[in-house]
C-alpha cells in the first residue's frame, strides 16, 4: 500500500515537472496556431497524458486567454509639429541639376523652392546660380491692399499662429506689398506646370517646320512675325486639345482657314489653325488630348500642317516654353 502511494507521489511530482517543461520548450506557433484552432492546444495536452499514462481526471486544464494586445500608438514629439521660424540654407546649381531634384534632396517640393527663388522658367537655370532652400515647405505670397492676415491663410488653408511665427510677427497686422511666407502652402498646379514648362502637351505628332519669332516669310520673302509654331503632319492626322478647357470659338479664317480655339485656366487660349476639319462645337467642354479636329491644309497655308498659337492674358507668347518634353 505504501509502495503504491509512492508510486503515485512520484507520479504526480513528474506530471507537474513534465507541465512545467511544455511550457517553457513549447513553440509560440502552437500558442498562436491555438487561436485559429484550439483543437491544437487540445491535442498538445492529450500527448503528454498518454505519454505519463495519466488520466484526464487527474488534470484541470484552465482556459488561458491568447489573444495578442493591441499595439499602442506612440504620440508625436511636440517639437515635430510646433510652428517653425523661417530658416535659410544655401545650394548652388550644378550641370544637370532638376529643381525638382533638388527639393527631393532637401524633403521639399518643388514649388517651395520655384517660390521662394522667384524661379519664372525651371528649364533656364544657369549652373552657378545659388538658391535659397527654406527649413520647411510653403510659398511666398505679396500681400495685396485689403487682404488680412486671416484672409491668406484661410485662402492657403494654412494655419495662422505658424505663419506669424514663420515670418516673426508679434501681431496681425501686415503690409501692403511685403512677401508673406506661408507655411504648408502649395503652389498651384498650373502655376508650377508654366513654370516647369510642362502646361500644355503637343495638340498633333508631326514635325516642327516653322518657329515662333521672326522668320523669313513662306509667301512673299520679307521679314514677318510668327505667332505660334507650325507642325507638319498629313492630313487627317488627329488633332487634340492641348490643354482642358472649352471651346470659345470654331470657324473659317482666309489666314488660318478652318479653325478652333479653346480658353483655359489661368488666362490662357489656344489657336488651332489649318484644319481640314473641326469636330467640336463652339462651348463644348474638352480635356487634355481630346480630338478637335484633323490635320488640313485650308486657308493660307503652304501644305498640310496645323498651326498652334498660344495666347496669355490677350498676347501671344512662346508655346515651346509651355510644352512637355
Amino acid at each position: 500500500m505504501m509502495l503504491r502511494e509512492k508510486n503515485d507521489a512520484i507520479n504526480g511530482l513528474l506530471r507537474v515537472l513534465l507541465a512545467c517543461m511544455i511550457l517553457y520548450y513549447i513553440p509560440v506557433s502552437w500558442f498562436l496556431a491555438g487561436q485559429e484552432n484550439p483543437v491544437v492546444m487540445e491535442e498538445a495536452v492529450e500527448t503528454w497524458e498518454t505519454s505519463m499514462g495519466g488520466r484526464e481526471s487527474d488534470v484541470t486544464i484552465s482556459p488561458v486567454s491568447l489573444e495578442t494586445p493591441e499595439p499602442m500608438s506612440v504620440p508625436e514629439p511636440e517639437e515635430f509639429s510646433q510652428p517653425r521660424m523661417l530658416l535659410f540654407s544655401s545650394y548652388t546649381i550644378k550641370q544637370g541639376d532638376v529643381v525638382g531634384e533638388v527639393a527631393k534632396r532637401f524633403g521639399l517640393n518643388a514649388g517651395t523652392l520655384i517660390s521662394l527663388n522667384n524661379i519664372k522658367n525651371t528649364r533656364s537655370l544657369k549652373i552657378g546660380l545659388t538658391l535659397k532652400v527654406p527649413n520647411q515647405d510653403g510659398v511666398y505670397h505679396t500681400v495685396k491692399r485689403g487682404e488680412t492676415l486671416e484672409s491668406i491663410t484661410k485662402k492657403y488653408k494654412a494655419d495662422v499662429v505658424a505663419t506669424k511665427v514663420a515670418n516673426e510677427l508679434f501681431s496681425d497686422q501686415i503690409n501692403t506689398n511685403k512677401d508673406l511666407f506661408v507655411p504648408g502652402a502649395v503652389m498651384p498646379r498650373e502655376e508650377e506646370q508654366q513654370i516647369n514648362g510642362d502646361l500644355f502637351i503637343w495638340p498633333v505628332q508631326g514635325r516642327l517646320t516653322s518657329y515662333y519669332g521672326y522668320r523669313r516669310s513662306p509667301f512673299g520673302g520679307g521679314r514677318s512675325f510668327h505667332n505660334g509654331l507650325d507642325i507638319a503632319a498629313p492630313t487627317g492626322t488627329p488633332i487634340r486639345a492641348a490643354m482642358a478647357g472649352r471651346v470659345s470659338a470654331v470657324g473659317y479664317d482666309n489666314t488660318f482657314g478652318n479653325f478652333v480655339v479653346i480658353t483655359h485656366q489661368g488666362g490662357y487660349r489656344t489657336l488651332y489653325g489649318h484644319m481640314d476639319i473641326y469636330r467640336v462645337k463652339s462651348g463644348a467642354y474638352v480635356n487634355a488630348g481630346d480630338l478637335i479636329g484633323d490635320v488640313g491644309n485650308t486657308g493660307l497655308s503652304t501644305g498640310p500642317h496645323v498651326h498652334f498659337t498660344v495666347y496669355q492674358n490677350g498676347a501671344t507668347t512662346n508655346p515651346r516654353r509651355l510644352l512637355r518634353r
